[in-house]
């Protein structure tokens, strides 16, 4: 009974996680707007959002980390749980736990990427703070990069059963294979973060669209890590070959309940953050248009929440998220219990 409970717990991890994640995203959204709406003297001028430092941006990274974070949490227990004594439910757990890693990787990466475009044309030139500038892209990105790196590293490398390592390597036979896998998981990530930072240090120096041939470096120096990334992959690959599994009959079948219950959790939790995200939105109040508006009058005001406001508006999002991660570890446990 004691492994069934502890395999629950690794379900309950990822689903703790979304959880963090979402309400970091809101309180993020619910910032954006509030600096947005704020960022404008009393004597009518506009101050750009980048000559502000923009805590959104952490707060949405670290709804990430959390998630990526409690997801790594709960790929450890389910294969603590799965060494010491296997079980349907911690199989489960296990595949669960793979797929929110796999999602916050995803997340990071998107993040990366979006701080990378989100800071083109958002440069003022006029006298802004070049600490600004590093807090608000140049750390973000480099946060990012390495979470995606950290995740890779821990959940699918440094661990006594990796997936590409052979099982009874020797302490240095395995520590080799680990570093030829680290280095081929992380160089093309790595290297595409370097090649973006360059573009934005070139970008940030010129104060201008950055020209074709500095996208010549850039898709270089990516091409040149991937490269660099399969050599050490062909090198751990060629190491020593990995037993051949043997597939079961009907495995589709036995799956297909639980990837239709991560769908229909994937869905509402989309839902979720749109409706969540929509509601932070019905907190401004645009000024009707008037001729002769100064640029402080044009700008939206923030009102506070509300009881109605929560009910009407918030509250929704937040029962389709308990909707989603209940559906997630009701369906997943349901499905184990009878077998375990």
């Amino acid at each position: 009974m004691k492994p069934k409970g502890n395999a629950r717990t690794a379900i309950k991890l990822p689903l703790f996680g979304l959880a963090a994640a979402w309400l970091l995203f809101m309180i993020a959204s619910y910032t954006q707007s509030l600096l947005r709406s704020s960022g404008h003297p009393d004597d009518g001028t506009s101050l750009s959002p980048m000559m502000m430092f923009q805590v959104e941006v952490y707060l949405f990274f670290l709804g990430i980390t959390a998630f990526a974070l409690f997801g790594l949490a709960g790929q450890r227990l389910s294969l603590r749980i799965r060494f010491h004594q296997d079980s349907n439910m911690a199989i489960s757990a296990h595949r669960l736990n793979n797929l929110a890693v796999v999602l916050s990787l995803v997340a990071g990466a998107i993040f990366a990427i979006a701080s990378f475009f989100g800071a083109w044309n958002s440069y003022d030139s006029g006298g802004q703070a070049i600490g600004f500038r590093l807090l608000n892209v140049y750390l973000p990105i480099v946060l990012s990069t390495a979470l995606v790196v950290y995740v890779i590293l821990a959940a699918f490398v440094f661990r006594k059963d990796a997936p590409d390592l052979p099982e009874g390597a020797k302490d240095e036979d395995r520590k080799k294979l680990q570093r030829a896998i680290g280095l081929a998981y992380a160089s093309p990530i790595i290297g595409t973060a370097i090649a973006i930072i360059f573009g934005l240090v070139v970008y940030d120096l010129t104060r201008t669209t950055l020209d074709v041939w500095i996208w010549v470096i850039i898709q270089a120096v990516i091409a040149v890590s991937i490269i660099i990334g399969t050599r050490f992959a062909a090198q751990a690959r060629s190491s020593s070959p990995l037993p051949i599994k043997e597939r079961r009959v009907g495995l589709a079948a036995v799956k297909l309940n639980l990837v239709l219950a991560i769908v229909f959790g994937a869905v509402v939790t989309l839902m979720a953050f749109a409706m969540g995200f929509q509601a932070i939105s019905n907190l401004e109040t645009w000024p009707e248009w008037k001729e002769n508006m100064t640029a402080l009058e044009q700008q939206p005001t923030m009102t506070a929440p509300t009881i109605g406001w929560f009910i009407q508006d918030m509250l929704p999002a937040l029962l389709l998220l308990s909707l989603a991660a209940f559906g997630i570890y009701r369906t997943t446990v349901t499905r184990n219990a009878e077998k375990d």
